[in-house]
């Protein structure tokens, strides 16, 4: 974020929704120029955007998750997208998971009885560029163009703040889940676009706050799409909604491949060997802390130089700007379990995909 804002007049907030992490003390005295506003209770993502924007001052608005990555030059891409373009309302980027693979919620349609009942039923999967089948996700626009679409990620969502005078912001009736599918229906209604710009890519790992199989994903990923149905649509399509979402999760409940879970442990690492792409110096400093969770560690100064596939790949900041690193996730998506070693920090993060929880490492 900080790298991102270089070159422009900006200010960051961090709501932080009642972590019991120690994050207040840790982020004390560090990033004195990010103003933190610490909750004693879990109040939901539209609260907590809604009590960051109060305080917000600037003409765009950026709501971004904490569990992103953005490239230094993402924020004036997308700036300049908004200035040479007339009556848009909110933009969001193209995004991946921590494998380097594409998420396909960076684009999606307003929810229907049937697009939903093709997602949550499957058939998406089946047909995912069909423009009938698989419209939540808008499958037929390609992920590399620039398109008009309904339903912005509220992972990454840049909203005009004239735009957010007349609308209003998140609907704090949505404790998680389709206040972003509710804020982009109000921005379309009042008359503004949503455009998707894959002009900028970033890396949202996902698959920390529920798992995506978890019966407690289902019940409130689907409770939250069906209060948006009933506010937006009317009781009857409400009830017929309701019904769908139903019948499909007594399905999955019968179905062998699908069952309850919860979260569970910390991922165990997926390789044995790892190999760190950075300077010497930091080579060096983390070589020991990962050792610890990998028995053959090697250094590389280029991708191109590793001859192996299916091993561990610690992309450092002292080699790599995060735009390079986001480049390399995608050209080598599959081939490799990706982390990243941001310059001057203490820590290397990572993950599989969007339903693996993450790693963290700590260096000593």
């Amino acid at each position: 974020m900080l790298k991102a804002i270089e070159n422009i007049d900006a200010e960051i907030f961090v709501v932080d929704n009642n972590s019991t992490d120690g994050s207040d003390r840790f982020f004390s005295d560090r990033f004195p120029q990010v103003k933190f506003i610490w909750k004693k209770e879990n109040a939901g993502f539209a609260k907590a955007n809604n009590e960051a924007l109060r305080l917000a001052t600037g003409q765009k608005i950026l709501f971004l998750n904490p569990d992103t990555i953005v490239p230094e030059d993402c924020f004036e891409k997308c700036l300049t997208f908004f200035s040479t373009n007339q009556n848009i309302g909110a933009l969001g980027v193209k995004m991946i998971d921590g494998g380097g693979c594409y998420l396909p919620e960076s684009k999606r349609g307003f929810p229907s009885i049937f697009t939903s009942f093709c997602k949550i039923s499957g058939i998406i999967k089946l047909f995912p560029h069909s423009k009938l089948l698989a419209g939540y996700y808008l499958g037929h626009l390609p992920e590399s163009e620039i398109n008009e679409i309904d339903v912005l990620p509220g992972a990454f969502m840049m909203v005009d703040k004239s735009v957010l005078d007349i609308t209003g912001s998140f609907d704090e009736a949505f404790f998680m889940y389709a206040e972003d599918i509710d804020l982009s229906y109000r921005i379309q209604k009042a008359g503004f676009k949503n455009f998707y710009f894959p002009g900028a890519t970033i890396i949202h790992f996902k698959g920390e706050s529920t798992r995506k199989k978890s019966m407690q994903y289902i019940r409130s990923f689907y409770g939250a799409m069906l209060l948006f149905v009933k506010k937006h649509y009317g009781k009857v399509t409400g009830s017929l909604y309701a019904l769908m979402i139903q019948m499909v999760m007594v399905a999955k409940f019968i179905l062998p491949d699908i069952k309850k879970s919860v979260p569970g442990p910390l991922k165990v690492f997926s390789h044995n060997k790892a190999f760190i792409i950075g300077a010497i110096e930091t080579f060096q400093e983390i070589e020991q802390s990962i050792q610890q969770h990998f028995s053959d560690v090697e250094r590389a100064d280029n991708i191109k130089d590793i001859r192996v596939i299916h091993a561990a790949l610690i992309l450092c900041g002292s080699q790599h700007s995060f735009a390079e690193m986001i480049s390399i996730m995608e050209g080598y998506k599959k081939a490799y379990e990706f982390f990243i070693h941001a310059a001057g920090t203490n820590g290397i993060v990572g993950s599989i995909d969007k339903n693996t929880a993450g790693n963290f490492i700590m260096i000593a």
